[in-house]
């Protein structure tokens, strides 16, 4: 709790609707500027998951979180719409998994409500899925009402999702002109994690703690620099919590000054790749340092896929910017089932779901 001005609040919301108080979540941001900057040539991927692409030329300056959004801003989010929790915002795998986040429901439908122990409400939010973090985009956009989810909470904003959770449905959701907060694109991502904040250039660091030398993944205070949360033949941290708090590797910021983009877990974008996945990028503390370079673009996965090593982080846009791609990057059919296949099951946790 040591950090951070965009954990929870103090002040309390009290809801008419509801029998409980919850605290108003705030993001904490930085602002990404030099605008119309050059992308640089990120590479295939893991196992080569695609054609190479140009990463991280954004043409406006943006907003983007600090930190990744935690368990216990998750939770004050699944608190206000989440008591008949119609769209499965919630996993019971973030309770009842080993690695878990340690959300825990109590009540029944129509009045379940949610908590989190303090040593976990820092940490970054696992078991969600694309579809959770367009939601809960939508519900920052939407400036955090109390309800029902739909239109008004969770379903409309930046975002026309409209009661989507298959895959196929998902995939088909795009950001809206009007859209404020968002899901990054993975331009928006690439260029807050490894861009040098040096002008308008096309300048990028290797890695997203602005070095281009190894990171280590050791936990110390103070904090040397150069650190994240991955695996290196050892975990950062072990049982119970494996991810750390967000911002405990408080000299690794990337150069805009975000925490996290390499580590702890991976971050959902709006990217589409192998025709069929959403894209996600940094690596997590299950996988090696490999996956937190600019130069390795992950392959994603379905959009409704939870795992506890997904999690994510939002950012602020201004209105009418160019809208991404719904396609991203086109992968050919017979690349997708021959590369992404193979390497999804060598690399891949075992114990994710769809949501449910």
């Amino acid at each position: 709790m040591k950090r951070f001005g965009n954990a929870l609040v103090s002040l309390l919301m009290t809801c008419a609707c509801t029998s409980f108080a919850y605290a108003e979540v705030v993001i904490e941001t930085v602002t990404v500027g030099h605008a119309g900057n050059a992308g640089e040539l990120s590479g295939t991927g893991a196992g080569g998951l695609g054609p190479n692409r140009i990463c991280g030329a954004v043409g406006y300056a943006y907003e983007i979180g600090k930190y990744e959004v935690t368990t216990g801003q998750y939770t004050e989010f699944l608190n206000a719409v989440a008591a008949t929790d119609t769209h499965a915002l919630y996993n019971t795998q973030m309770w009842n998994h080993a690695r878990g986040c340690k959300i825990e429901r109590s009540g029944s439908p129509g009045s379940y409500t949610y908590s989190v122990a303090s040593e976990w409400a820092d940490r970054p939010v696992n078991y969600v899925c694309w579809g959770d973090a367009a939601r809960f985009a939508n519900w920052l956009q939407n400036g955090q009402p109390t309800g029902p989810q739909g239109p008004s909470t969770t379903e409309d904003g930046s975002y026309a999702l409209n009661g989507a959770t298959s895959a196929a449905a998902l995939l088909a959701v795009v950001r809206k002109p009007t859209a404020g907060w968002v899901v990054p694109s993975e331009d928006e991502w690439h260029k807050a994690a490894y861009h040098k904040n040096d002008g308008v250039t096309g300048n990028y660091w290797v890695f997203p703690t602005a070095t281009d030398a190894s990171p280590s993944n050791e936990l110390t205070s103070p904090d040397p620099g150069n650190n994240a949360n991955f695996d290196d033949g050892g975990y950062t941290i072990g049982t119970p919590y494996f991810r750390t708090d967000v911002g405990d590797f408080e000299n690794s910021a990337s150069a805009y000054g975000t925490f996290d983009q390499g580590g702890n877990v991976w971050e959902w974008t709006e990217a589409i790749v192998h025709t069929s996945y959403r894209g996600f990028r940094g690596g997590s503390f299950f996988f090696t340092r490999f996956y937190l370079q600019g130069n390795v673009r992950d392959g994603g996965y379905l959009p409704s896929y939870e795992d506890y090593t997904y999690g994510f982080r939002v950012a602020s846009v201004p209105e009418s910017v160019p809208m991404a791609s719904p396609w991203g990057i086109v992968v050919t059919v017979l690349f997708a089932v021959m590369a992404g296949t193979l390497v999804h099951m060598r690399r891949r946790p075992s114990e994710g779901g769809l949501c449910r």
